[in-house]
């Protein structure tokens, strides 16, 4: 059995090293790759992403999945090679439902469909990237049909990025966030405007560029395992445990985009590197889910980085960095302005009381898109609806609205409700280790984060995709996925803010 079980291994170390090598393909098609060089690389990404395909879904996988059976049975079923077998079981009776055409055609279609959408966006022309959309979208209610039967036609691709999470689970937990939200943020627009100009004014490229490095430096992202490139829109690409790319993008007159971003994807960044070295070259070195994934960033991004505490020790070195920007500005006036309560277009620059708006809008969408109730085409008016029926702005262009995201070019449909439930699981996290860090805030204060990347990197990254979502959330937190924690953090931070 055992030499079974080594001849299973090498075909998950064989699968996972393709797989990495399809991911360097896709970041240096945003990174570096010139725009018409999109189809011999959508070939390329194609033929990779075929093989791996193959190989998954290969008799002789099958035939090693069903021989190792009494082994598995024999294991300890939270071990290491357990946990291995029944996720290459999952994938593989997942993948064998699809077929090797679907997969060769949706590769191209991501890899034009991104290149394209980046020229549509620079030009603010959607009919442009319209054709792309509509071969995405097709490709993906395919992509539906091949896992019948199913609650909802959605389930299939939510499931590619939070396993065994439903479209009815997701709503349940909207449901019961929204209104909450909505209500916070009435009981905001009652109170004073806050003054947040001295962020939305010139600052220097170089400079931004230059502290961003420095806080996340800072937090724990090691340059000599990872990098920062620049592109359209900012992502994180893992390879292995010894190298992870992530990409910002910079706005001259608006200080957040670059900090934050930067932030955001070092968060995923360090999840990637954390990741137990016994599972390289398989496929447990992933992250347990998206949903995980966003807990990482969005937690590095906005509890910390939104934080008093974290600008008690930054702020100085930020005013030494902008004296003209912010040298006259005082700490309470800048934690203010960093945390205004504003609707605004753009998700990524949301605030944290109405970020979660822009998900849910972006999750009726794409369901809307599944059910074949919305079509491509009708798609900048409806979403100009949406974005004024939920936050009460009007898109001045599709480069601000519906063009703004990355996700549908590389056909992440499904990918969108895990932001939403990575906030959420961000705060319950969080209250763990305050729990377990009792002088967490002080750390954070004098600029030490080893104690918190420590704890993230014991309990979160170094269990890679060994556990489904759910179960490691109730592992670490005693409970799944809940919308309370999030929703009490909110009314207690914006009500000091605001002095609700």
């Amino acid at each position: 059995m055992d030499s079974l079980f080594e001849k299973f291994k090498k075909k998950n170390n064989q699968i996972t090293d393709l797989t990495q090598a399809n991911g360097l393909l896709g970041w240096d098609q945003q990174v570096n790759m010139p725009l018409d060089g999109a189809e011999g690389r959508g070939h390329v990404m194609q033929t990779v992403q075929e093989l791996v395909h193959d190989m998954m879904i290969s008799s002789e996988m099958g035939q090693m999945l069903e021989d190792l059976k009494d082994f598995e049975r024999s294991l300890d079923p939270d071990s290491d090679d357990a946990r291995l077998i029944k996720v290459t079981r999952r994938e593989y009776e997942k993948q064998t439902r699809v077929s090797t055409q679907w997969v060769g055609e949706y590769a191209m279609a991501q890899t034009l469909g991104q290149t394209n959408w980046e020229q549509a966006k620079a030009a603010n022309d959607f009919k442009k990237f319209l054709p792309y959309l509509e071969k995405i979208i097709e490709l993906k209610k395919q992509y539906a049909e091949f896992f019948k039967p199913y609650d909802h036609v959605y389930d299939p691709l939510l499931d590619d990025f939070e396993p065994g999470m439903k479209t009815a689970d997701v709503k349940t937990i909207f449901k019961t966030l929204r209104p909450k939200q909505v209500d916070l943020i009435k009981a905001i627009r009652e109170k004073p405007v806050i003054e947040n100009g001295f962020l939305h004014i010139e600052y220097p490229e170089k400079d931004q560029m230059e502290f961003g490095v420095e806080v996340i430096k800072k937090l724990g992202f090691d340059f000599n395992k990872a990098r920062q490139d620049r592109s359209v829109h900012p992502f994180t690409q893992g390879l292995n445990v010894g190298d992870a790319r992530i990409t910002t993008r910079i706005d001259p007159k608006y200080i957040g985009t670059g900090l934050f971003g930067t932030m955001h994807e070092a968060g995923h960044a360090m999840y990637e590197l954390g990741y137990s070295p016994k599972f390289a070259r398989t496929l447990l070195s992933n992250g347990a889910s998206y949903a995980f994934h966003e807990s990482q960033s969005r937690m590095w991004e906005n509890l910390v980085g939104r934080s008093l505490a974290f600008w008690k020790y930054f702020y100085p070195k930020f005013q030494a960095r902008f004296p003209s920007q912010v040298g006259n500005i005082d700490l309470k006036t800048f934690y203010k302005g960093i945390n205004k309560v504003e609707p605004t277009l753009i998700r990524v620059e949301a605030d944290e009381a109405t970020y979660n708006l822009h998900i849910m809008l972006r999750l009726e969408i794409e369901i809307e898109f599944i059910e074949g109730s919305l079509m491509a085409k009708d798609l900048p008016e409806a979403w100009n609806t949406r974005i004024k029926e939920y936050l009460g702005l009007t898109p001045p262009s599709d480069a601000k609205g519906v063009l703004q995201d990355v996700h549908w070019s590389n056909g992440y449909i499904g990918y969108f409700p895990t932001y939403a439930l990575g906030n959420l699981l961000s705060v319950q996290l969080w209250e763990k280790l305050s729990g377990e860090i009792p002088d967490l805030e002080q750390q954070i204060e004098k600029g030490e984060f080893g104690a918190l990347l420590s704890w993230l990197r014991s309990n979160v990254h170094v269990h890679g995709m060994k556990f489904e979502p759910q179960e490691l959330s109730r592992k670490i937190t005693g409970s799944p996925i809940d919308p309370y924690p999030y929703i009490r953090y909110l009314e207690k931070k914006f009500s000091a803010v605001y002095g609700i």
